[in-house]
């Protein structure tokens, strides 16, 4: 979806909400959740009031096949005016629906629902309020055009082994996308995708800015997904990190049928993106502090134009790996952002693999593997270190003879300290690279 739309949409909604008197959401016609009315009544958005299908849609942003195969039986795809779809528990609609299809020239392109309560509007009302969907129609079917699914162009750019497959990729998607395709843009990386069906990923459509999305494989067996979106200004990321936040929203409610636990209009939900650095041991990521469901998102440097998207994607498939690695970073990791993690992803896997540190990285010694990238990352300020380590400093210098005397190197000296710290750095950067991205 076009962020330029959102706003419109949002007051199309809140339109109808006050016209029928009742809080309104629009679902594109993929049953996805594009946003809901403001409309407030007492008791109308009191969650003990909705049903289960209501929750899940509005907390996951859209409905399982189930729900709307149910809801397509009413003939809501063929319908011109409002169905009004009665409460079947057994399915877990516990409350009545209204349906307003939203077309454009005889094409479905979404539909707004609203909860119907007794007497519920009067057909005066579902008449003024048809007359705003076709404003809404017009809105989707303009958006249709102008944003198709270009998912093979942007795969086969992203894919391409040799410059010349790529160059005659990025012409075609420069052709697609006509005078877009010379704006600022960046690339979203959100991986691991928790389904590997490639076709389950989300719609570009419900994702405000983007410009084109696709999935591409992660490692042996997972996928991930990748997001060309448009920027205005180099300096405002916001489009592209509430675009990774509703991505990774969507991944926990792919992975996890309780959803994010909170919704809101813009579908980003707040996030302190910081995990301590003592979480996790032996240099190696810690379970999934991180982003849902062990998920991360990474974001390439803003360009102008399509010429470097291969480099753009390997940014950002770079910074979702650092994220993945270092749960500091992310959930959210832009590539500018990632410190060494910038010259390590770039090595192949077996460099950052240093000997002297091999005996250190074993599951014994995890305690001391952390110990020593604590201190390293606190600059070898022991007074810091054991303070995060929550230690005495007596026990900090124990533990870092004995790091001394296993790895054979001094950490008094420089050139010895950037080694073992890199070497702990690829060994979190290792821990996943049995899921990073092929080739």
């Amino acid at each position: 979806m076009t962020s330029e739309h959102r706003g419109d949409y949002e007051e199309l909604v809140d339109e109808i909400s006050e016209l029928l008197g009742a809080p309104a959401t629009l679902e594109n016609r993929d049953f996805e959740l594009i946003t809901f009315g403001a409309y407030d009544s007492e008791g109308d958005l009191d969650p003990s009031a909705l049903d289960p299908v209501r929750t899940r849609s509005i907390l996951t942003r859209r409905s399982t096949a189930a729900v709307r195969a149910w809801f397509e039986g009413f003939g809501i795809t063929r319908a011109t005016g409002p169905v009004r779809i009665p409460p079947t528990p057994e399915a877990g609609v516990n409350r009545g629906r209204i349906c307003l299809p939203v077309r454009h020239r005889g094409v479905v392109h979404g539909y707004v629902w609203l909860l119907d309560d007794d007497p519920g509007p009067s057909e005066r009302q579902l008449s003024a309020a048809m007359r705003v969907t076709t404003r809404i129609g017009a809105l989707l079917a303009d958006e249709a055009q102008h944003g198709a699914d270009l998912s093979r162009e942007l795969r086969a750019v992203l894919t391409a082994e040799r410059d010349w497959q790529r160059d005659m990729a990025i012409a075609e998607l420069r052709t697609a996308l006509g005078s877009r395709a010379d704006g600022l843009h960046t690339v979203i990386c959100v991986a691991p995708w928790p389904s590997a069906d490639p076709d389950d990923a989300p719609s570009v459509r419900t994702m405000p800015g983007a410009t084109a999305l696709c999935t591409l494989p992660w490692g042996a067996s997972a996928q991930c997904v990748a997001l060309l979106i448009r920027l205005r200004s180099t300096d405002v990321l916001t489009p592209a990190t509430t675009a990774a936040t509703r991505l990774l929203e969507r991944a926990g409610g792919s992975a996890s049928s309780t959803g994010s636990g909170s919704a809101s209009r813009s579908g980003s939900a707040s996030r302190s993106g910081s995990a301590s650095r003592s979480g996790s041991g032996s240099g190696q990521a810690g379970p999934s502090a991180h982003g849902p469901a062990g998920t991360a998102a990474g974001l390439a440097t803003p360009r102008s134009g399509l010429a470097e998207l291969g480099t753009a994607w390997w940014e950002a498939s770079a910074a979702a790996r650092a994220a993945l690695a270092e749960a500091r970073l992310g959930p959210v990791a832009q590539w500018a952002a990632i410190g060494p993690f910038r010259m390590l992803t770039a090595l192949p896997p077996d460099v950052a693999r240093d000997p002297a540190v091999h005996a250190l990285l074993s599951p014994v010694h995890r305690e001391l593997a952390r110990t020593a990238e604590i201190y390293l990352d606190c600059a070898g300020q022991a007074a810091r270190a054991a303070a995060e380590l929550g230690i005495h400093r007596q026990t900090l210098y124990y533990r870092l003879s004995r790091i001394e005397k296993l790895t054979g190197l001094d950490l008094d000296d420089g050139e010895d300290r950037l080694l073992l710290h890199m070497a702990l750095k690829g060994a979190r950067l290792a821990h996943g690279r049995a899921i990073g991205p092929s080739g």
